[in-house]
C-alpha cells in the first residue's frame, strides 16, 4: 500500500543535511497524520522563497509517542528516493 503525498517546506540547512547523508529523519507537527509509507516532497525555502531544489523521501518509520515526543508532533525517520 502506497502512503499519502506531502509537499513540505525546509530550511536550506536541514535540506543539505539530507542530501550529504547527515540526516535521516524530518520531525514535525502531526497536521497532516503522517504514516509510515508517506512520500515527502520537501521544498527547500529559505525563509522568503523556494530556491527550485526538492528532494522526495519516504517515511520508514514513524515515532508518535508523548514519552519522547513533544505534544502533537511525530518524528519521522526517512529514506531518500531517487
Amino acid at each position: 500500500m502506497t502512503g499519502k503525498r506531502h509537499e513540505l517546506k525546509i530550511l536550506p540547512e536541514y535540506f543539505e543535511a539530507i542530501v550529504k547523508g547527515e540526516k535521516n529523519f524530518e520531525v514535525r507537527f502531526n497536521d497532516r497524520n503522517f504514516s509510515k509509507g508517506d512520500i515527502l516532497f520537501l521544498r527547500e525555502h529559505d525563509g522568503r522563497e523556494y530556491t527550485g531544489r526538492t528532494i522526495k523521501v519516504e517515511v520508514t518509520y514513524l515515532l508518535d509517542n508523548p514519552a519522547y515526543c513533544k505534544d502533537g508532533y511525530v518524528i519521522m525517520a526517512i529514506k531518500v528516493l531517487l
